[in-house]
């Protein structure tokens, strides 16, 4: 966080025009409304998601528990932990994949699909 305190850490998972996955670190600014029409909560892994895959929808996914490493097709890595906030957003393309950090058996979080397309509350570092 900044010393403001009103911003919150998140990652931005994205792809390429070539179809491949990368992710931008910034910051969500805490004041700035987020449309969304519903959430769900989730501690379970389905099969899909055990290997390579896209985002199933634009949204913002909080970690509440664990600690994950993140790889995207650019081969560059990135750690998801509560505290950071990721925006995933690869919804085509060759998509990303992602473990357990040693240590952590268990990734409890929260999903927010985005109803708006507009990325204006993420800020690039």
């Amino acid at each position: 966080m900044d010393e403001n305190n009103n911003h919150i850490r998140a990652i931005r998972l994205m792809r390429d025009a070539k179809g491949e996955s990368y992710f931008d670190k910034g910051t969500i600014c805490t004041n700035v409304k987020i449309n969304s029409k519903e959430f769900w909560f989730a501690n379970e892994i389905d099969t899909w998601q055990l290997g390579t895959h896209t985002a199933p929808r634009k949204q913002i996914v909080v970690t509440l528990s664990g600690k994950l490493k993140f790889k995207t097709s650019d081969e560059k890595s990135f750690v998801l932990e509560p505290g950071i906030i990721l925006l995933a957003e690869d919804t085509e393309g060759e998509g990303h994949v992602w473990k357990m950090s040693a240590g952590y058996e268990n990734w409890q979080r929260i999903y927010i699909p985005l109803i708006d397309e507009s990325d204006t509350f993420f800020i690039k570092d």
